[in-house]
């Protein structure tokens, strides 16, 4: 070998240790930065003519496992989903337990029963002007916790709206970063340069991708990226433009999404693809606002609806609508005046003026209105001991039954919803008592079940994340290591440029 070809060999050595010594640097001073992978930098060997001529550094590479990139996304959209949907159901469960009474331990379905009581009480003494009130301070503690209920559920549907619109936008905002990144990765692995530094930004924007929107990324040759919404739509990632759009919203108890609604769905290039978006913040914030909280509403408006209909058939008008209206629980949930009725209840207000008429009734029923047999209100100055009303408030009212031997219809768990479409995910009792304590049980355990969700998730992420950094990550110790080693290299190379220069010398001494 000659001189020329050995010092050649060195010096490309030193120059490949150079690189990787370089390259060892900033992955310790990147290790605790955020996506960042450990980057490697492998020298290639040359030769010409079949004869070794050094070596030359190739690309920065980086060893990430796909496959676990995946499932952090799939993860990340998991926690990011069961986090809002936690945090919007909350309220609606603090409503169901918090309500405007002495005890501050009771809830909707405690203060039902209370007012059970409080018309047993009255049972007992008709003619007590103070048992009265209570039954009447009874109903208006009812009334203000189904109004604390229904209004904590439009706002959570409010709350899903407006969350929707702020996804919508964090969406656009990866997809244009993932977009502007795929450019640059594919120019620069057309011209041979190394693209791990721009593939971690990119991982990185379909993780905040991911939070929004549950997402799977086909990664093509050419260095470019496909991404598709878990529900089959293909999500432009066009750097210079919004891929969805989604109008602000109003949302009340009469809202819905879906044709003849007023809700806007999310649109992609003129399409509707509010229903291929699903996981992530933005996919619950759909269910939320279209199916999980109209549900909600409906079930909270027939609890409230039932125990309205159900005191007026017997013959006491106790609970309406601020116009005096009760509604028509025969009728479906759309066209009966529920929709929306336990936001608005309210204590009857004649009955609020006369408390005695919790005692005596405020209309006749007869058993063609589906009531209790020919009841007559207790006429002015009439006996202070009657006691037909309270009997058959007690009896039937609070019973199984609306009057002997004639069952009240049953409650309806289909056909709920502002448009009708809902149906509830459990059994309706046969009791007003039963049915509102089961919806606030299956209704406040939601909430519970999207914070284990969320802990799930966070705990699978974790161990995710730390199997990837395992993997992909920085080790200072590990870079320490190879520091060492590279310094060794590059004496070793140096010793070799050192003895050619000086047989150089030595050469160019004989011939002076």
């Amino acid at each position: 070998m000659s001189l020329d070809a050995a010092l050649g060999i060195a010096s490309s050595g030193l120059m490949a240790v150079q690189r990787a010594l370089a390259q060892a640097s900033a992955n310790i001073t990147n290790a605790q930065t955020a996506g960042y992978t450990a980057k490697s930098v492998a020298p290639v060997a040359v030769s010409l003519d079949g004869q070794p001529a050094g070596v030359i550094s190739g690309v920065a590479q980086r060893a990430v496992d796909l496959a676990v990139v995946g499932q952090i996304g799939a993860s990340t959209s998991d926690q990011a989903g069961a986090t809002l949907r936690q945090q919007l159901l909350q309220g609606v469960e603090d409503a169901y337990g918090s309500v405007s009474g002495a005890d501050s331990n009771s809830s909707l379905s405690d203060d039902v029963n209370t007012l059970r009581t409080a018309f047993i009480t009255l049972q007992g003494s008709p003619n007590d002007a103070g048992a009265q009130r209570a039954a009447v301070n009874a109903a208006g503690t009812v009334a203000g916790d189904f109004n604390k209920v229904g209004q904590a559920i439009t706002k959570s549907r409010q709350q899903a709206q407006d969350s929707m619109v702020q996804q919508v936008a964090a969406a656009n905002t990866a997809l244009r970063s993932i977009g502007s990144l795929s450019r640059k990765i594919q120019l620069a692995q057309s011209q041979g340069q190394s693209t791990a530094g721009l593939e971690d930004q990119r991982d990185q924007a379909v993780q905040t991708l991911a939070a929004s929107i549950a997402v799977k990324v086909i990664r093509q040759p050419d260095g470019g990226m496909l991404v598709l919404s878990q529900g089959g739509a293909t999500l432009p990632t066009d750097p210079n433009k919004d891929a969805l759009t989604l109008t602000p919203a109003t949302v009340g108890p009469n809202a819905y999404y879906g044709a003849g609604g007023s809700l806007p769905g999310v649109m992609l290039g003129g399409a509707d693809v509010t229903k291929q978006l699903t996981g992530g913040a933005l996919g619950n914030a759909i269910d939320l606002r279209d199916n999980t909280l109209p549900r909600y509403q409906a079930e909270a408006d027939s609890a409230a609806g039932q125990l309205a209909y159900r005191f007026d058939q017997e013959g006491l008008t106790l609970f309406t609508t601020p116009s005096g209206t009760v509604p028509d629980m025969s009728q479906p949930y759309t066209t009966g005046g529920q929709l929306g009725f336990s936001s608005i209840m309210q204590v009857n207000a004649a009955v609020a003026a006369n408390p005695s008429l919790v005692r005596d009734g405020t209309r006749s029923v007869s058993t063609g209105s589906g009531g209790v047999t020919n009841f007559t209100p207790n006429p002015a100055g009439g006996p202070a001991a009657f006691t037909g009303l309270l009997d058959n408030v007690v009896n039937y009212t609070f019973g199984k039954q609306a009057a002997s031997a004639t069952g009240w219809p049953p409650i309806a768990t289909t056909g709920l919803g502002p448009d009708g479409t809902l149906s509830s995910p459990f059994n309706p009792g046969s009791t007003v008592q039963d049915y509102t304590a089961t919806v606030e049980s299956v209704q406040s355990a939601d909430a519970a079940a999207a914070g284990t969700a969320k802990d799930q998730a966070a705990g699978l992420l974790a161990t995710l994340q730390q199997r990837f950094n395992t993997q992909s990550g920085v080790s200072v110790d590990n870079e320490m290591t190879i520091m060492i080693q590279l310094q060794q290299a590059y004496a070793a190379n140096a010793k070799v440029v050192g003895a050619v220069q000086s047989m150089w010398d030595a050469l160019l001494g004989t011939v002076q």
